[in-house]
């Protein structure tokens, strides 16, 4: 499965809902505190269930609407590149098209919500039946499903399975009503569907760029424990585990059994109260039996106790690592990786380094990226595509916006653009491509006209009565002319403001 797209509700910042569509690489950018880590948060909670990095609680609920008494928090992820058989009960393959659990676009959407902040409940929202006849057939059990099966004289050739009954009752109405429906997969009878559903969603690992300095720190344990997913979720080694556990079980059934047999030569009435329990193997929690995994250096150290710029570029190397043996095998898990600020702590050579290593991470089948950054560095090194610019508004729609930065609707389309808009990164490479964007397009005459002039010194021309544009324009190609005073940074911004802004009445006057 690959997540297509997040919704947020009430969650932190996020008063009103929000729709996020992901590519394999998405970079959230913006200025701090605007939301970006909130997205990846959101995701931790949703598919770690308070495992993860993050656990959800009260606090969580964004205040506004705490006032209004809407407590209730909503995460949900839509999915695409859907399995094309499932098992949503005993062991019968099925799929979700035939379950009625998916969207009407074919997209498989699952809802959390968190009654202020508490335990989830979890829907599948589907174009679902609603005809009497036929409805939450999900959360029937086997002889429910037969009964329903009698009573509409409806013949099925296999009566065992459940997922059968159930494609038969469907098939026996002459109009299911489809509807968009909630269908809640947490309830007691429909527990199971929802663990198997689990089963087939990414392993998603959050990488956060603020650690505490201890034992329990996870920022290097973490690759180290969605390597274990990965290698735990291999269909072979699944099966190695699951014959380990077989055997384990059956020893100890013949433990129990012999032990309940002696038991009944002294006291049969207390033996058969009795009833030996033993775990499936599916139940069994593999992963905690290698939770202590972790890498340490000379002297039996801790790479924990190191210094936050060494932890970081462990973390660098083992996504360097992880997108040369994703590309080089087949057949892995679906995983997200999710990294808060990369930049941390870090070299600017190492942000273009990693930020390279992870466009080659997304590159590979079953892969996903999302990123925060605060690093024009980075930034630079993307696509629009793979960019998402988080800001502050004040609109109807809340105080949160998230868009995709479309190449077409910048003033003028660059990645150097894009830096000032989220980071107020004002340089003089900006200014420049702004500058010869206007000469190209022939406005510098129309620019140029009732602008302020500053008095220039040229090194052949000597002074005279510039553009205040054309002053700063001159001073960053002539950097050996130290007749005139320097620039200053806002002077430079001003600078660039005035051009935005002309190339956007132009734009609209052109339109």
């Amino acid at each position: 499965m690959k997540i297509k797209s997040v919704g947020i509700k009430r969650f932190r910042s996020y008063e009103n809902p929000i729709r996020v569509e992901l590519e394999d690489l998405c970079v959230l950018v913006g200025p701090n505190d605007v939301g970006k880590s909130t997205v990846l948060e959101a995701l931790d909670i949703f598919f770690n269930e308070g495992k993860g990095s993050v656990k959800i609680d009260k606090e969580d609920v964004n205040k506004k609407c705490v006032e209004r008494d809407e407590t209730d928090i909503e995460i949900d992820v839509e999915f695409s590149e859907l399995p094309e058989k499932i098992v949503i009960d005993t062991t019968h393959e099925t799929n979700l098209k035939n379950e009625y659990l998916l969207t009407s676009t074919g997209t498989l959407q699952i809802i959390k919500r968190y009654p202020n902040g508490g335990k989830e409940r979890i829907f599948v929202k589907a174009l679902h039946p609603t005809n009497p006849n036929c409805q939450d057939l999900l959360l029937k059990k086997n002889s429910e499903l037969k009964k329903l099966l009698e009573e509409q004289k409806i013949n099925c050739t296999d009566k065992t399975k459940n997922a059968e009954l159930r494609k038969a009752i469907w098939a026996g109405q002459k109009d299911l009503q489809l509807q968009d429906l909630e269908v809640e997969v947490a309830k007691m009878d429909s527990k199971d569907i929802w663990e198997r559903l689990k089963s087939y969603m990414p392993l998603f690992t959050l990488f956060q760029s603020d650690r505490k300095n201890a034992d329990s720190d996870d920022e290097v344990q973490d690759p180290m424990r969605i390597a274990v997913k990965e290698i735990l979720g291999d269909q072979a080694i699944q099966e190695k585990l699951t014959s380990v556990a077989e055997t384990v079980k059956n020893r100890l059934n013949e433990v129990a059994t012999s032990t309940l047999d002696k038991l009944k030569e002294l006291n049969p009435a207390i033996a058969s109260s009795l009833n030996p329990q033993l775990p499936d193997a599916g139940s069994l929690k593999w992963g905690d039996v290698f939770k202590s995994v972790t890498i340490k250096v000379d002297d039996d150290i801790s790479i924990n106790k190191k210094g936050s710029g060494v932890k970081r570029l462990v973390l660098f190397s083992f996504f360097r690592a992880e997108a040369e043996r994703r590309r080089r095998e087949a057949n892995l898990p679906s995983v997200v990786y999710a990294i808060e600020e990369p930049e941390t702590s870090q070299h600017p050579q190492h942000h273009r380094d990693l930020t390279d290593a992870l466009i080659e991470l997304s590159k590979n089948a079953n892969t996903q990226v999302l990123m925060t950054t605060h690093s024009p560095e980075i930034v630079k090194r993307l696509e629009f595509k793979n960019l998402l610019l988080v800001s502050e508004i004040k609109s109807s729609v809340g105080l949160n916006k998230i868009s995709n930065v479309v190449e077409h609707e910048l003033p003028y389309p660059s990645l150097n653009e894009v830096n000032f808009v989220a980071f107020n990164e004002a340089t003089s490479e900006y200014h420049n491509e702004l500058y010869g964007f206007i000469e190209v397009q022939d406005w510098m005459s129309a620019y140029s006209l009732g602008r302020p002039t500053k008095l220039y010194v040229g090194l052949k021309k000597g002074p005279s009565n510039i553009d205040f544009t054309e002053y700063i324009r001159h001073q960053i190609h002539h950097p050996e002319n130290h007749h005139n005073p320097r620039y200053e940074h806002d002077e430079l911004v001003e600078s660039i403001q005035a051009m935005r802004e002309f190339i956007n009445t132009k734009k609209l006057s052109v339109s």
